[in-house]
């Protein structure tokens, strides 16, 4: 973050002063939202959760170091030579700090959206757009209405160009998000069942996504998944111009896989307005085209030769916990996938795991979560698909596991043990996995089945 004053904070987030403080210039060089993670400098801003209120560490973030705080709160005291700044609601005043902060820099926003392949589409986006620029990119998973501006109030003058990962669950989050960002293009990776629970149909979770469109710049560009059927409806109906990124006749930006070794990365024939080649992604299967048409569409937008959009393809390095591979000794390989699920993103790393090189394949697999009264009928699909690509064994984890469990036995799955919880499948896994094995392991984030991916390391050897 660059230096910025507490007359400007004021101004980005119409506060009012507190207490005895008038030092209008005072400096500000960094905004935090855990007190525990306080410099010198620091605007505290606490945040207020269903189980917590960051007012209550306001004093610890101030006594450590934090030059002042926003509060939604009167005090009863006022430490001396700090600012208090009163807000209606410190997490708004979050956001109105990062649009206002982000407004300095005269430099192409591009916004990510999508129910699967966002934060991967992310990653190939900064991989690609980093052969020429340099680049802010979200980390982790900071795509929500804290994450996200955090992110933001980290530009530079050094940041040439940013690419922002935007995550919601329900109406309304999308179209905060865009709007802080104002995005020069927007980007949609799919539309999937991830939070159908709280949105009820694909389609709502179209209508959410679509929240993205009216915040783009009108000279900007929207970037698409043409093989959705969903996101093909915009054709027509894009405000602003549209590009489709797929595998169909009708795409702008088209690819066909056209190899790959099993085990670390896939070949593609990519063909775009302006490049037409093979190459090579340093990832497995066969939806790893999305991200890489999605990333030669942006990096055409800003200048990028075919040269660098390829080198920056090859330079693609997924976030952890996503399509990890793990190679061990013995040809044993684990698919560390455990970041996030939901069924589309499930089908695809099984996927990945049937085109595998090992000849036996197993999928650890737990719960998938926010699939409401979908989920026992879309936990089975599962299990059925599992059959259908011919995965020879299934560990199945958790209380909805269990559906994957009926599908998988219904399509024929050879070997299947059903674990209740992540220390009942620690106690497994010895069992299940031998020489030339290939094995998933993917869940919904709170199963935390990372815990699994640990205990596979601790029994296999390094190369």
């Amino acid at each position: 973050m660059e230096t910025i004053t507490l007359a400007q904070l004021l101004e980005a987030v119409g506060g009012r002063l507190l207490g005895s403080f008038d030092r209008l210039d005072a400096p500000i060089t960094l905004v935090e939202t855990d007190s525990r993670s306080i410099h010198p400098g620091t605007l505290f801003i606490p945040l207020v959760g269903d189980r917590f209120d960051g007012h209550a560490y306001i004093n610890s973030a101030l006594e450590g170091g934090a030059a002042g705080c926003l509060t939604a709160h009167e005090r009863d005291r006022y430490l001396p030579g700090k600012f208090y700044v009163k807000v209606e609601d410190t997490e708004r005043a979050l956001g109105d700090l990062a649009a206002w902060y982000k407004n300095r820099f005269a430099i192409p926003f591009i916004g990510v959206t999508g129910s699967v392949g966002k934060t991967t589409a992310k990653d190939m986006l900064a991989a690609v757009l980093g052969i020429k620029y340099k680049v802010l990119k979200t980390e982790g998973n900071h795509n929500n209405n804290v994450g996200m501006p955090l992110t933001l109030l980290g530009l530079n003058s050094s940041h040439q160009i940013a690419v922002l990962e935007m995550g919601m669950d329900k109406f309304g989050e999308i179209d905060y998000l865009a709007h802080i960002v104002e995005p020069d293009v927007g980007v949609i990776t799919n539309i999937g069942d991830a939070h159908i629970e709280r949105l009820g149909s694909r389609e709502n979770i179209f209508k959410a996504k679509c929240e993205l469109l009216p915040h783009i710049k009108q000279d900007g560009l929207l970037v698409l998944n043409g093989d959705d059927t969903l996101l093909a409806t915009l054709r027509e109906t894009a405000p602003v111009p549209a590009v489709f990124c797929g595998q169909g006749e009708g795409c702008d930006y088209r690819a066909q896989v056209t190899g790959g070794d099993g085990v670390s990365h896939i070949h593609c024939r990519l063909t775009t307005p302006k490049m037409d080649r093979e190459v090579k992604i340093p990832a497995l299967g066969d939806h790893m085209i999305y991200p890489a048409l999605i990333a030669a569409a942006v990096g055409e937008r800003f200048g990028l030769t075919p040269d660098q959009i390829e080198e920056g393809i090859n330079q693609f390095v997924p976030t952890r916990m996503r399509m990890n591979v793990l190679r061990r000794a013995s040809e044993i390989t684990i698919l560390d996938d455990t970041y996030n699920a939901n069924p589309q993103s499930m089908r695809a790393a099984i996927s990945v795991l049937a085109d595998s090189r090992g000849s036996r394949k197993v999928a650890v697999l737990g719960d998938m979560m926010e699939l409401g009264p979908f989920a026992p009928a879309l936990h089975a699909g599962v299990g059925e698909y599992l059959g259908t690509v011919g995965i020879d064994c299934l560990v199945a984890v958790g209380d909805l596991a269990r559906y994957i469990v009926e599908g998988a036995r219904d399509a024929g799955v050879a070997q299947i043990i059903h674990c209740a919880n992540r220390e009942d499948a620690k106690a497994v896994l010895a069992q299940v996995v031998c020489p030339d094995s290939t094995v998933l392991v993917k869940a919904s984030r709170g199963m935390k089945l990372e815990e699994l991916t640990a205990r596979l390391l601790e029994l296999t050897k390094e190369v």
